[in-house]
């Protein structure tokens, strides 16, 4: 009965009291973590000023960067990846619109990927910008003409596909190998990051990474795809087909007397109709002879000639009873 009456006694207001206190502790305290950590992140260290290009402009937004490769991908795919047009009058309206977006985008996205070049200064990252921007949609053409040749290629590479059309909006190749492709002609002109952003892209979403440096020739076809690697340096001619999990990469690196890595050629050098099979590893500066077989799970370090069969040994049938032998 005591208990009970103490208990509605209490007046209800201190407790509402003690607890705004309690909060307001609360909350104090997490306003000084914050604007402690707020204040030490906001510094830049030796180090991280380092690592920053010169100036203060904008860095590269990964998102815009997005949005080229979308609109690159939509003029070259048109009717796949935009409304289907009846004719060329109006195809040419629509490709237009989305051609001043991307030169536009263009222009911005590559002045500020040219800030990592350290010897531009600021006007002659914008004019550069421009230039290559155009330079860039000059290839389109090609790289549309390299693409359908890809596509063809996958299409003839492998029975699942009943059209061409599951190819292009399906198979990760036509993703993968239209970032490539764009990313490549960036970096053959020498555009810092950029190229990068836009392979990664795809590798993230796909599983396949491909350097932006490296030369792939026509009606290239990778099947399924997950776990592809292709160094830098890799030269792949035409009508090559790779399945998933191969590494083209390198086997080592050389360096100058000072210690730094130099960027040497260090891939492989496949040539022309060669098939390389799932989880197959080429590595270093070798040649993998035309019209060549390479087996899957195979470890080569070595040239091959040209219509070679590189094929594991095959496996041996130890039989055994009541688990002897396991």
């Amino acid at each position: 009965m005591f208990f009970t009456q103490l208990f509605v006694i209490l007046p209800p207001v201190r407790t509402n009291k003690i607890s705004e206190i309690a909060l307001a502790m609360e909350q104090k305290t997490i306003n000084e973590v914050l604007l402690r950590n707020v204040a030490k992140l906001s510094k830049l260290d030796d180090k991280e000023e380092a690592m920053m290009p010169s100036g203060e402009a904008p860095l590269p937004s990964v998102d815009e960067v997005r949005r080229i490769v979308s609109l690159a991908k939509s003029i070259i795919f048109t009717d796949y990846f935009y409304k289907r047009q009846p004719d060329e009058q109006r195809r040419q309206h629509h490709i237009g619109v989305s051609m001043e977006e991307l030169y536009e985008l263009l222009c911005r996205q590559l002045a500020r990927g040219l800030q990592f070049c350290e010897e531009c200064s600021e006007k002659e990252v914008v004019q550069s910008a421009e230039r290559i921007a155009l330079q860039f949609i000059d290839q389109l053409p090609e790289v549309k003409r390299l693409l359908y040749t890809d596509v063809e290629a996958m299409f003839h590479n492998d029975p699942a596909a009943t059209n061409y059309g599951e190819v292009i909006y399906c198979y990760p190749i036509v993703n993968t190998m239209t970032h490539y492709r764009l990313a490549h002609v960036l970096h053959q002109m020498q555009v810092p990051v950029i190229p990068r952003i836009i392979t990664e892209q795809a590798h993230s979403k796909t599983g396949i990474d491909i350097h932006p440096g490296a030369t792939i020739g026509e009606y290239f076809a990778i099947d399924h795809g997950t776990g592809v690697v292709i160094g830098e340096t890799t030269i792949i001619g035409s009508h090559v087909t790779l399945y998933q999990g191969v590494t083209l990469g390198a086997k080592s690196f050389k360096y100058d007397a000072e210690g730094n890595m130099l960027n040497v050629p260090r891939h492989p050098i496949i040539e022309d109709r060669v098939t390389i099979y799932s989880n197959a590893s080429i590595l270093g500066r070798i040649t993998i002879g035309h019209d060549s077989v390479i087996g899957g799970n195979i470890w080569l370090t070595h040239d091959v000639p040209p219509h070679s069969r590189i094929l594991q040994s095959k496996a041996i049938d130890v039989s055994f009873q009541d688990g002897l032998g396991i």
